[in-house]
């Protein structure tokens, strides 16, 4: 499983699994690095993903009982030449159950991540040659229990010099979950198809959740939610089409592999996210007659829809201005902030660039839709401004949207995937790095506002009106 986040470190508290009772050889790297998949960015924009190819207790363990759903509604059965290639592609499976997995493998698949990911963004102690010593120093080591394969794990780990580069226990891991953005437990990402089109895949389950309990599978194709054809919409689209409020039902129509059958399922919700958005309507003497103040807490799997329900309404209110307050905001989902940033930016502006080992973080990522407010705003910002809400302010400050007021932001501009071992464990590791529109690297900068106080408002649309002259100009 990965996830790609763009927060600040939790605290951490390792725990020590049960040792594994019955030792195997060490697997191939190529083997090891079979049971992860990649990461990858939809169109126009990073994505969330959480993808599990290996099963694992540490989704599981914490997952609530869910009310089981209706009987499913199953049509044509899976035709031979189908069931032929399903039934090949089992058999070339390999199953590694978490109970079974040694602690030499673990060590060596935490390795591996990092050999094939790892981003050195020039302040750390990184290189292939010192990394592949890692491995040899390791290689002939007899790890006796697992709580010691996770401590030689932090190790290496620590060696690298990147603070957010960590190891996460399974009870940590598990945790992850939190950023689940459908409600139901999965994460959808756009499949190129044999003819050009574009497929929306399951590409991440949380076992035991909610569309695992209902039985969506990994792998299984989206193909309507509540009825609605969901061809020709975009992965975030659509998980958006199924959030809901919590314990409510939503409808998906399914098919299971690649030519199997459809099935439709109703899904119970489980939202476990809270929502980070708090908002009020503020009259002000000397300027507009009404300001819309908005705080966002964290860039979760509400923040979005919640920031929408406030703008609209703020604006039915009357605000003719937007203070966007993101101080103290350490982060949360990439994903998040993207959409959060689209929605004041004209279509084929640059909310960000991305920069990586791995050409799909070689990005220029843009909207791809008209803003949904064009009135002024004042973004607030302070030193514990970072990550995506780094991102927001540099596209809404360089695209001429916002006027930046407070203090020098935090300047975490890494993008970190989280990794899940074999045993529930887990891997967070620096895969990129952001760039703002006006091509400025945030990492260990910060972005400086445009004012430390807070400016009349006759010199915010100044402000706006001249830095769009520039643009232009």
């Amino acid at each position: 499983m990965r996830i790609l986040l763009c927060n600040s470190p939790p605290s951490l508290t390792p725990i020590s699994p049960t040792p594994l009772q019955k030792p195997l050889p060490f697997l191939p790297g190529a083997a090891v690095w079979t049971k992860k998949t990649l990461i990858t960015a939809l169109t126009g924009a990073l994505s969330l993903t959480i993808l599990v190819s290996s099963p694992s207790h540490s989704l599981s363990r914490d997952s609530p009982s869910f009310q089981s759903p209706r009987p499913p509604q199953v049509s044509n059965p899976l035709p031979d030449r189908c069931a032929e290639e399903e039934e090949e592609k089992q058999q070339d499976k390999v199953e590694l159950k978490p109970e079974f997995v040694t602690n030499e493998e673990i060590v060596q698949e935490a390795w591996q991540i990092v050999n094939d990911s790892f981003l050195d963004t020039g302040r750390h102690r990184w290189s292939p040659q010192s990394w592949e010593q890692k491995k040899e120093d390791i290689s002939g080591t007899s790890i006796q229990t697992r709580s010691k394969a996770h401590e030689l794990i932090k190790r290496m780990l620590a060696s690298l010099g990147d603070r957010y580069t960590r190891f996460l226990s399974p009870a940590e891991f598990s945790k992850m979950a939190r950023y689940d953005i459908t409600g139901i437990g999965i994460n959808i990402r756009e499949v190129s198809d044999d003819n050009g089109g574009v497929k929306l895949k399951v590409q991440g389950l949380i076992l035991d959740g909610p569309a695992h309990t209902a039985g969506v599978r990994q792998g299984d194709e989206v193909l309507a939610v509540n009825g609605e054809d969901v061809m020709g919409k975009s992965a975030f689209e659509v998980s958006s089409l199924l959030q809901g409020p919590n314990e409510t039902f939503v409808t998906i129509k399914v098919r299971h592999g690649n030519c199997g059958p459809t099935e439709s399922l109703e899904i119970q919700r489980q939202l476990v996210a809270r929502t980070p958005v708090f908002y009020r309507l503020e009259q002000v003497s000397n300027g507009p007659s009404s300001v819309g103040y908005m705080r966002l807490k964290e860039f979760n799997a509400l923040a979005r829809k919640d920031l929408v329900i406030a703008m609209k309404r703020l604006q039915d209110m009357g605000a003719s201005y937007f203070i966007l307050d993101l101080r103290d905001n350490l982060g949360g989902l990439v994903q998040a902030g993207i959409e959060i940033a689209k929605l004041f930016l004209n279509k084929g502006e640059t909310i960000i660039y991305t920069v990586g080992r791995d050409p799909q973080y070689q990005n220029n990522v843009v909207a791809d839709t008209a803003p949904l407010v064009t009135l002024p705003v004042v973004v607030l910002v302070n030193n514990r401004t970072a990550s995506a809400s780094e991102i927001v302010a540099s596209a809404l400050h360089d695209n001429c949207r916002a006027v930046l007021v407070g203090e020098r932001t935090f300047g975490k501009g890494l993008i970190q995937s989280v990794f899940e071992l074999r045993d529930g464990s887990g891997v967070v590791v620096t895969v990129g790095k952001y760039v703002t529109p006006n091509h400025l690297d945030i990492n260990g900068n910060g972005i400086e506002p445009d004012y430390r106080n807070f400016p009349a408002w006759s010199d915010v649309a100044q402000h706006l009106s001249r830095c769009n002259s520039l643009r232009q100009g």
